[in-house]
């Protein structure tokens, strides 16, 4: 079992979940072709954190990389950072931009 985390980045919560929803239970393999081809914002802010985690698995010790899946993945939003827009007559508009926390954990399959 290998964690690997990613902290404050710039992505919202809600699109981070469609894609960690994606690849959720499926193997290291299936999960890095996929994220390579995938239209989605975060997909490649994904894709170099399951690197990192398959790096850390393999870093472990006596791992097989290829039975590798993906057992959890949790999606927290982070700090919002917020913004200032301008508008009509003297007015001002709140931006808010989402920040969020991903941990994904990779595991043997078991047999």
């Amino acid at each position: 079992m290998a964690i690997a985390r990613l902290s404050n980045t710039r992505l919202t919560p809600r699109k981070a979940r469609i894609i960690a929803n994606m690849i959720r239970n499926s193997k290291v393999t299936v999960a890095i072709n996929n994220l390579r081809f995938l239209h989605k914002a975060g997909a490649k802010q994904f894709f170099k954190l399951l690197v990192s985690a398959v790096a850390n698995a393999e870093d472990k010790g006596d791992i097989n990389v290829d039975n590798l899946i993906i057992s959890k993945v949790t999606v927290d939003q982070g700090p919002t950072l917020k913004r200032w827009r301008p508008r009509a007559m003297g007015r001002a508009n709140r931006i808010l931009k989402k920040t969020s926390h991903i941990t994904l954990e990779v595991a043997e399959a078991r047999s």
